[in-house]
């Protein structure tokens, strides 16, 4: 599973015109599950994402986390995470998982970072969708945690 974290000032994904998840202050997420993916990975992923400490204290050093800063997620699916693109012009997405899977770890992801008391946005899985954000830094961070078995 990974995730492309970015540090973001506002956040927010419209579908068919009409903003469906919108955050100020956070991070935006865009999640992407791989082919054999449990349960496992993606609560270690939301536990990772959520204890970051990636937000800049008085010295200007990255020592503060979401809850710091009282920050919101916006957590969006993004199947492209996963795209190859080493052979041809075309990418390969081979290694994503298929949707009614990946929806699930999706999901399990989204309410995992929700039970971390934080406040979750999300964007709809399986659309056409516009994101928006304003970097802030910018600050952008991939996370991975491969299938343990």
């Amino acid at each position: 599973m990974r995730a492309l974290v970015q540090r973001v000032s506002r956040a927010s994904v419209e579908v068919a015109g009409s903003t469906i998840g919108a955050i100020d202050a956070g991070l935006l997420v865009l999640l992407g599950v791989r082919r054999g993916d449990r349960y496992a990975e993606a609560e270690w992923l939301a536990n990772k994402v959520v204890n970051l400490r990636i937000f800049a204290g008085d010295d200007g050093h990255f020592d503060r986390g979401l809850a710091d800063v009282g920050g919101a997620v916006l957590v969006v699916s993004q199947f492209t995470l996963y795209g190859d693109a080493r052979k041809g012009r075309r990418p390969n997405f081979g290694l994503a998982a298929a949707p009614d899977e990946a929806e699930a770890l999706y999901d399990h992801f989204v309410a995992h970072v929700a039970e971390a008391g934080f406040h979750v946005a999300t964007g709809k899985f399986g659309a056409q969708m516009e994101v928006a954000l304003v970097n802030d830094g910018p600050v952008t961070i991939m996370l991975e945690r491969e299938a343990s078995g």
